[in-house]
């Protein structure tokens, strides 16, 4: 069975990014485990979880144990940090006032040099809750972005310190801006909650990590197009069955009008073209469903 986990911290709507992380390990895993990373309390947002969970249930995104929240274990970091200090002589247990910091000095190797486990609080740090909760929970794989990449190794080794086999780690690409770097939250369409806001739902109905991504490149940025005159018949005729159906368009719904366009004669093709400037790309009917009425009569109407 494929163990995954879905572990956002809770400062708010999630990224369009974390969503396709989301997307990717429900398509993926057999049981998935929603996890909250809210051990950096600076960083909380209040509500922060409830928005979280609007997000996941907007986006048809369920899971199977959960929400787990790391604040709640922490007597378990604890007695983690304790095991490795007593089992490695790399890890230093450094006390002050009664404070305690576990420190990684040298386990195996460079790899973990110098990494903090346990803050002087007491409170364990991502590196620590997130390896613990992924031993305890028995996940086998991760699956997360590409910006996670650098922790790999990290976390395979420390899962190796605790005496576990770890999980299988899955990288995917970044949901980046038009400047190439990655997506600010304050970007507009860049949460979940303004995509859902603006009545556009871009991962829904994705059956797998690429096509999602597709998805939202295709709805969010869009290639310019400029259609040959034959075009104009199948986009007249997109436009008079759009116009005449409701402003948001289950699955159901898209398909039929696909169906309808298609029975009398409408090139799909073309329609994909003018909508998105791109020949390929997820079903037409997801697309169909991701799209507002008013920005896909207006991208119709700019093709021709």
């Amino acid at each position: 069975m494929k163990r995954v986990r879905f572990a956002p911290s809770p400062t708010g709507s999630l990224h369009v990014g974390n969503a396709l992380s989301a997307v990717a390990n429900r398509a993926f895993g057999d049981w998935m485990l929603l996890r909250i990373d809210d051990t950096d309390p600076e960083r909380n947002v209040p509500g922060g979880e409830d928005a979280i969970l609007a997000d996941l249930a907007w986006l048809g995104v369920e899971w199977d144990e959960g929400p787990v929240r790391q604040s709640e274990r922490s007597a378990r970091y604890t007695e983690a940090g304790r095991e490795l200090g007593d089992r490695f002589d790399g890890i230093t247990l450094l006390r002050e006032d009664g404070s305690a910091t576990y420190h990684l000095a040298s386990v195996v190797d460079d790899v973990v040099d110098g990494i903090t486990l346990l803050r002087e609080d007491g409170s364990a740090t991502y590196h620590l809750a997130s390896v613990v909760d992924d031993v305890d929970f028995g996940i086998t794989h991760v699956i997360r972005g590409n910006d996670h990449r650098p922790n790999e190794q990290l976390h395979r080794r420390l899962a190796q310190a605790l005496g576990a086999t770890p999980p299988e780690f899955i990288h995917h690409g970044l949901i980046l801006g038009e400047d190439g770097r990655k997506l600010s939250k304050r970007t507009p369409g860049a949460t979940v909650a303004s995509l859902r806001e603006q009545g556009v739902p871009v991962l829904r109905g994705a059956r797998d990590l690429n096509e999602a991504r597709d998805l939202a490149r295709q709805v969010l940025e869009p290639e310019p197009v400029q259609l040959p005159a034959e075009a104009r018949p199948t986009l007249e005729r997109f436009k008079e069955l759009r116009e005449g159906a409701s402003n948001g368009l289950d699955h159901d719904a898209a398909r039929e009008l696909v169906r309808e366009l298609k029975a009398v004669g409408g090139d799909l093709k073309t329609l994909r073209l003018a909508l998105t400037g791109r020949d390929r790309g997820p079903e037409l009917a997801a697309l169909l469903e991701a799209l507002p009425k008013d920005e896909a009569l207006r991208r119709a109407d700019a093709a021709l």
